[in-house]
């Protein structure tokens, strides 16, 4: 289906007329399609943020030497050896997948679909969901994660999990550089390896990852024709064929289906899906606060 060029750009409705709208379409939702980008990550808070103060205590030193201004940059810095390569990435896989606490957007997130029938589309790949609390089983990582290696070249599509590696790597680092002993090399072939992330065509799509496409299609196929409501959360233009595009495809194609976008600074959508779609330009992580409180008194009277 070709999308409409007209399109409906910035929030549809106030807040509070928005955030009850969305709660409304919440419970009458047969099911739930939750699609999530790097927004929602940033919605938790400065403990979260890429660049500021955060970035400046774990990554201070590589700002200075190397005029990084921030993390996702510095994951793009052609560093002069491995050593520093796999300094910089221990430091960013140690802190994004391992450290951090689960975010208060995805704690709120799973209060608003905790009994329901869900099933989340991500492109993030710091396993917030997971340790958030939401079953590995609805969940489909489509760019990878921070916690799995692969050959570089690659050599075989297998992966391999790095919390012990990148923990050595973090504690015995010295002046930017891991000791050269630690650069970690494919078992299969020697090549160096490389973080589990789709950057180019070199992405290993696991025995894993072909396991959670599985589960994504058949939920998809067993609730086609139900009133599925398509969240989608701090999903931006960088990649919109994964989330945007196929969630604008199904809200189209099937008059039972709904969509709410929550974005801040970046909203669109297709105006052939006007009153089935709502679009909130603003702090994501606030409206699912305010969402789970007012779920969470819901449960409370009910009982």
């Amino acid at each position: 289906m070709l999308f409409s060029k007209k399109w409906m750009t910035g929030s549809t409705k106030e807040w509070d007329e928005s955030l009850r709208t969305m709660q409304e379409w919440l419970d009458e939702a047969d099911a739930v399609m939750i699609g999530a980008g790097a927004g929602l990550s940033a919605a938790c808070g400065p403990e979260f943020a890429y660049s500021g103060e955060r970035f400046e205590r774990i990554f201070g030193d590589f700002a200075e030497k190397y005029g990084i201004a921030d993390e996702y940059s510095g994951g793009f810095y052609p560093y002069g050896s491995q050593e520093e390569f796999w300094a910089w990435w221990s430091r960013a896989i140690w802190h994004e997948r391992y450290l951090a606490p689960a975010g208060e957007a995805y704690r709120n997130l799973l209060r608003l679909v905790e009994g329901k029938d869900y099933f989340v589309l991500t492109t993030n790949v710091d396993h917030q969901f997971q340790k958030a609390g939401f079953a590995k089983e609805r969940l489909f990582y489509t760019q990878g994660d921070y916690g799995l290696f692969q050959c570089s070249v690659p050599c075989h599509k297998k992966t391999y999990d790095n919390y012990e590696i990148v923990k050595l790597m973090v504690e015995t680092q010295q002046d930017m550089r891991i000791p050269s002993e630690l650069v970690p090399k494919c078992p299969v072939c020697g090549e160096p390896m490389s973080m589990n992330l789709r950057c180019d065509d070199t992405f290993v799509e696991d025995a894993g990852w072909h396991a959670a496409a599985e589960r994504y299609g058949r939920w998809m196929r067993e609730h086609e024709g139900q009133k599925i409501l398509f969240l989608e959360i701090g999903v931006g233009g960088n990649t919109p064929s994964i989330i945007k595009f196929p969630f604008w495809r199904e809200v189209q194609a099937h008059r039972s289906c709904r969509y709410i976008q929550l974005n801040k600074g970046e909203v669109l959508a297709p105006t052939a899906m006007r009153g089935r779609a709502i679009l909130v330009d603003g702090d994501a992580g606030l409206a699912l606060r305010e969402l789970a409180g007012t779920a969470v008194a819901e449960q409370r009277g009910a009982r």
